[in-house]
């Protein structure tokens, strides 16, 4: 198998020695924590790093800076994907770990203070709840989700936390397009554009994943997100 960092050389996604050290220490505390926190079902270090780390880093795909700094809030973060990999990459980026299960929480305070990353922020807290707090609402210039709930619902968890001019990206499998095409409506109510699917074909991967971004264009109506629960129970 091709070396995951020559992968994502080959995408333009470029890594330092120091940058590839500080996967590797990423590396040996997931495995560590992993022995006692179900993290991640991928346990075998090379899987975790072209399963996880390279995943995780085809956001830069579409997430481009042109001024840094930027801010960024991964929602749902579990152990730390894909905003750890992001800030490893783009170290100058304003990085908020959202997560509501307190023991992953810590692993990501723990990485995070391991891997001397600043400017990186662990919020305990469930997603619909953050929406509506003054303190994150309308804040981030990207908001990003990794398999945790399909694009009707990740829409209302991540677009209220877009400031305007904002994008929301989503990571998504082959069911991107019907997933996008039935979320088209509640991506308008809330305040968004038209969603654009970026395909992304990684070297032993058996179907096509793709980033789904979304434009934050306007203000998103105060009575969204809706209270916890209720977007997954029923989507918009």
């Amino acid at each position: 198998m091709k070396a995951w960092t020559a992968v994502a050389a080959d995408l333009n996604i470029h890594l330092s020695a120091g940058q590839i050290a500080q996967f590797e220490t990423y590396l040996a505390l997931l495995l560590d924590w992993n022995r006692r926190l179900n993290l991640t079902a991928v346990r075998e270090p090379d899987a975790i790093r072209h399963r996880h780390f390279l995943d995780s880093l085809t956001c830069a795909l579409v997430i481009r800076p042109v001024n840094a700094p930027f801010s960024l809030v991964d929602v749902g973060s579990g152990a730390g994907f894909p905003g750890l990999p992001l800030k490893i990459l783009y170290p100058e980026m304003r990085l908020t770990l959202v997560e509501s299960v307190g023991k992953k929480a810590r692993f990501l305070e723990t990485v995070a203070a391991e891997l001397g990353l600043g400017q990186t922020a662990v919020i305990v807290e469930r997603a619909e709840a953050l929406g509506q707090n003054e303190a994150f609402r309308e804040r981030f210039d990207w908001a990003v989700a990794r398999a945790v709930a399909e694009l009707r619902v990740l829409a209302e968890y991540l677009l209220p936390l877009c400031r305007i001019g904002g994008h929301m990206l989503a990571q998504k499998g082959p069911a991107a397009a019907a997933e996008a095409a039935l979320a088209e409506s509640a991506v308008k109510t809330l305040g968004g554009a038209a969603s654009k699917l970026h395909p992304v074909h990684l070297p032993g991967r058996s179907s096509v994943q793709y980033l789904v971004a979304v434009a934050k264009m306007a203000v998103t109506p105060g009575n969204y997100p809706r209270r916890p629960g209720i977007p997954g129970k029923r989507p918009l």
